[in-house]
């Protein structure tokens, strides 16, 4: 049975989707294949369907109406992703939305909504859960190795051109992108809550250094956790040239730190154990500085995650609700910017 993915908008990210799709059906599930492509500029659709061997569809419709694809790949502005989504879970797909999971609470539970009405499966675009580092650092987690969570750090010091938000029209706004911390830093901020559980507050001060965008290009927020524990969120696209993204998770028994997805230093009671063999990870090879140089092993596998939980009956290992928390602790950092004042979560 041919498992059928349509992409919806063929922008920079699109492509990191195409050739996880493409990965996917070299590494264990042959069935997988992208089999149709759709965006508002058709050019660019024809264009990106040739590169990868696909279809292009004229619009959104033509592609829902498509029999053969069974999971639809969100890929728009992050501002229109509950729109297109919705209509794709109306449609009866599946769902892969790119992070964040929109820019706004009321769109994300509409999202939300949607695809548990329709009976679809919804997972927003984690992928760095599924990061070798991480995935062992959420195994010594649950394994109690580092004892009581103290203390979290995550760390996004990214530089990006003003070029990058000059090309295209919706970047760098409130309405269709959000910041630094909404685009770029929201990665790191579902690690720390993955890692730490629940926020319930936040102080935070965001600033435009750089750049000329209507949003920030640098943001600082200081997390209270619902366990007791506290964290610091650092995000940014102005820090030259850009810098390898790192999550120290602190406990009373240790710290391990992660970067780029690779533990870089761990120092256990129990198990000290070496740092990662892989050494420290290289921002001349990341997209630190490069939007498009993202690895795609791990997109792979957390599509190839949503495939399982179709089959399985289950909720994806990043599911829809993990997205609007992310979400919320964003739009948080924001709000507390704005208001001067720490603000709490799950109001």
């Amino acid at each position: 049975m041919t498992r059928g993915f349509g992409i919806v908008g063929t922008g920079v990210i699109a492509a990191i989707h195409a050739d996880a799709i493409a990965l996917l059906s070299k590494t264990g599930l042959p069935d997988a294949r992208l089999v149709a492509v759709t965006d508002v500029a058709a050019g660019a659709a024809a264009a990106f369907a040739a590169a990868h061997g696909c279809q292009a569809e004229p619009d959104l419709g033509a592609l829902l109406a498509r029999r053969d694809v069974e999971v639809v790949c969100v890929c728009v502005p992050s501002g229109l992703h509950a729109a297109i989504g919705v209509q794709a879970a109306k449609a009866g797909k599946h769902l892969v939305v790119e992070k964040p999971i929109d820019v706004s609470l009321e769109a994300a539970d509409r999202l939300i909504d949607a695809a548990r009405a329709a009976g679809v499966a919804l997972t927003v675009i984690s992928q760095h859960r599924f990061d070798p580092g991480l995935v062992e650092l959420r195994r010594l987690l649950d394994d109690g190795a580092l004892g009581r969570l103290v203390l979290g750090e995550a760390s996004t010091k990214w530089y990006r051109a003003q070029a990058y938000y000059d090309s295209a029209a919706w970047r760098g706004t409130y309405a269709m992108d959000g910041g630094s911390l909404m685009n770029q830093g929201v990665h790191y901020v579902d690690l720390l809550r993955w890692c730490m559980g629940p926020a319930a507050e936040v102080t935070a001060v965001c600033a435009t250094q750089t750049h000329q965008i209507e949003v920030e290009d640098t943001a600082l927020g200081i997390v209270r956790f619902a366990s007791g524990a506290v964290g610091t969120i650092l995000s940014s696209t102005a820090a030259f040239p850009g810098f390898p993204q790192r999550l120290e998770i602190t406990g009373t028994n240790g710290t391990v730190t992660v970067a780029d997805g690779r533990i870089v230093g761990r120092a256990l009671a129990a198990d000290p154990g070496p740092a990662s063999p892989d050494g420290s990870a290289d921002a001349d090879r990341s997209a630190a500085a490069d939007p498009a140089a993202l690895d795609i092993a791990s997109h792979a596998a957390q599509l190839a995650d949503l495939l399982d939980a179709i089959d399985a009956g289950r909720e994806p290992a990043v599911s829809g609700r993990d997205g609007r928390d992310t979400l919320e602790i964003v739009l948080a950092v924001y709000e507390s910017s704005r208001a001067g004042r720490p603000v709490r979560l799950g109001r």
